[in-house]
């Protein structure tokens, strides 16, 4: 068992040094920026609202989306009303009349899930662009004429924005905060060697002709965004991260429905890879294939190995101490009278520690380098948030993988 464990550890190390120091050098050495061409003209734009219960959130959604620096003329906004239980189809059917100098347009249909509310406005889109928006999110006014100058040619099937957490209050939201501003670092470092794995559904903009052409949405898929961001890298389309425009969104106040959405994004993923795995390791797909996709799979077997670690070398001692305490048939004072305490640095083990100091540093290094790139403080919400999503978030994230395993093995799945 401690051969077993011990190689398994080794292993995590190896390849969460390997990855982290690959990243860091794909920092310092691509520098090139994404071509960009001058829009002289503004193109029809087709922006989808995919809505299931969003009262909550739908009509702020739609204040911001009136906003866009746009020319109202070549917008049209479709809300998809996917069958919602709540009041979301009054309230956007409110608001189209409030603004009927705007082309929105309410569908309702029954629900079946974002996959197909996405593909019911992809088959009614007029426009040259296709933008999905999530209903809980909030898009800046600069959005569109900051990402359509990079669509230079017909090899560029998506461009995204920066994607951030809307004014969290909660500490839990912080740490997403955190979470999703060192992403975006990682995804602008991705999108240089054209290795984007997730088209997410905050204002992510595709080339409709493209989507057509692929065939739309996977109406049967939990994580949609991730499998069609696969599916265009699979066809050697390029998906663009650019960080000079943000949009933000809700995130889940409480553990149970963060490890909801965790859940469904990591299963997804895992199932997605698996269904591509022939883009795995394959030279055909280029850094994509040789780092990005194995790097989806890894990810979670590296959570759970470390995370295995972690409890099989703190029950061990305890385990020990309660054999030792068997042997004199449970007679604590006796042993608590024997004890000696005799630790020397020797006994130290100090690759751990080398391996957890360096990546500490990294992500140090990674969360001030993110907050610059996306102008962000990082001391913006204190320091208690980062300490906990330093030394603690990991565990949550692992405990997540360890229920998609559990989920996996009994075929269990969730629907959007």
């Amino acid at each position: 068992m401690n051969i077993v464990s011990t190689g398994l550890l080794w292993f995590a190390y190896f390849i969460s040094l390997y990855f982290a120091v690959f990243w860091l050098l794909v920092f310092l050495t691509q520098t090139e920026p994404h071509p960009r061409k001058k829009v002289k003209t503004f193109p029809l734009v087709s922006i989808i609202v995919p809505a299931y219960n969003e009262e909550n959130s739908i009509i702020r959604t739609l204040k911001h989306l009136i906003q866009i620096d746009y020319p109202k003329e070549k917008l049209e906004i479709l809300v998809i009303n996917d069958g919602s239980k709540d009041k979301t189809q009054a309230l956007v059917k409110s608001f189209v009349k409030q603004h009927k100098v705007f082309n929105i347009q309410l569908i309702n249909q029954e629900n079946k899930g974002k996959g197909a509310a996405l593909n019911n406005g992809l088959k009614r889109a007029k426009g040259s662009y296709f933008v999905c928006l999530d209903a809980d999110s909030f898009v800046q006014k600069n959005a569109l004429k900051k990402m359509l100058p990079y669509f230079v040619d017909e090899n560029v099937a998506s461009v995204l924005p920066a994607l951030t957490v809307e004014s969290p209050t909660k500490t839990l939201q912080k740490l997403q905060w955190y979470e999703y501003i060192i992403n975006l670092f990682y995804k602008e470092l991705m999108g240089k060697l054209n290795c984007v794995h997730v088209t997410p559904g905050p204002f992510s903009v595709y080339s409709t002709t493209i989507l057509r052409k692929l065939g739309g949405f996977d109406e049967h898929n939990i994580t949609e965004d991730l499998e069609m961001a696969l599916r265009l890298q699979k066809n050697h389309y390029q998906i663009i991260q650019i960080l000079d425009t943000k949009v933000t969104t809700l995130s889940p106040s409480s553990i149970k429905t963060l490890y909801a959405q965790r859940n469904r994004w990591f299963k997804g993923a895992t199932l997605n890879a698996i269904r591509y795995r022939g883009m795995i390791g394959n030279k055909k797909y280029g850094d994509f294939g040789l780092i990005q996709m194995p790097t989806i799979i890894l990810s979670g077997v590296i959570s759970l190995i470390l995370l295995g670690s972690i409890i099989y070398y703190a029950l061990k001692p305890a385990l020990l101490y309660a054999y030792h305490i068997s042997l004199i048939d449970f007679d604590i004072w006796t042993l608590i009278n024997a004890l000696a305490f005799d630790i020397s640095i020797w006994d130290l083990n100090y690759i751990t520690i080398f391996v957890g100091l360096t990546m500490l540093s990294i992500t140090i290094l990674v969360m001030n380098k993110s907050q610059v790139m996306v102008e962000e403080k990082l001391m913006k919400y204190g320091s208690l948030p980062i300490i906990v999503y330093l030394f603690l978030y990991f565990f949550f994230l692992a405990g997540v993988w360890v229920g998609v395993l559990f989920d996996l093995m009994r075929g269990r799945t969730q629907q959007w």
